[in-house]
Parts: C-alpha cells; structure tokens; sequence
C-alpha cells in the first residue's frame, strides 16, 4: 500500500518546481542519508521528486546505485529530523552516511 501511495505522489508532483522560498539564497545546510528500500531507479527518482516539493528543500540528489540521498535544505524552513520523517513515511529507512 505504501508503494501504491508513493507511485501516486510522484505522478501527482511530476513537472513541479521547487518554491521560490527554498530557490531564494541564505544559509543552507546538507545532509546524506544511505536509503534502503530502493527497488529500482524509480524509487530514486520518485524519492527526489517529492523532496524537491518539500518547504525549506533547494536541492536533492538520489542515487539508486549509490543507495543514498544528498539534500541541501534551509535548517530554518525544516529540519534534518522531519526529512529523515518523510523519506520513512515514503517507505524508506534512512540512516546518515558516514562522513567521507
């Protein structure tokens, strides 16, 4: 169900744009989580897509080879903890990556 629910939203925010509000400069800060749950590309890039509609997000890469996620984001607009909430309520666990 969940990844009936997922396939959904990322039909749904296909074509949308990030808001002006996470486009517009300031302090950003970034976080890499390690995903598990990818299937395939899709998962990936269904992952990016609704982040990229999340308030205070400026920037995401997923990578389903690589099993993570990159996020730049506004740590005034939202925080490490919620993006880690929502990548879960998407069916994923997510874990920070260790520092390179």
């Amino acid at each position: 169900m969940i990844r009936r629910k997922f396939i959904q939203l990322i039909t749904l925010g296909t074509g949308s744009l990030a808001t002006i509000a996470a486009i517009e400069t300031g302090e950003k800060e970034t976080v890499t989580y390690h995903v598990s749950g990818y299937t395939c590309i899709t998962c990936a890039v269904g992952l990016e897509t609704l982040l990229k509609q999340e308030k205070g997000v400026a920037w995401v890469k997923a990578s389903y080879p690589d099993e993570n996620v990159v996020i730049k984001y506004d740590p005034k607009e939202v925080s490490e903890d919620s993006l880690k909430s929502y990548i879960a309520s998407m069916g994923f666990k997510a874990k920070p990556a260790p520092k390179a």
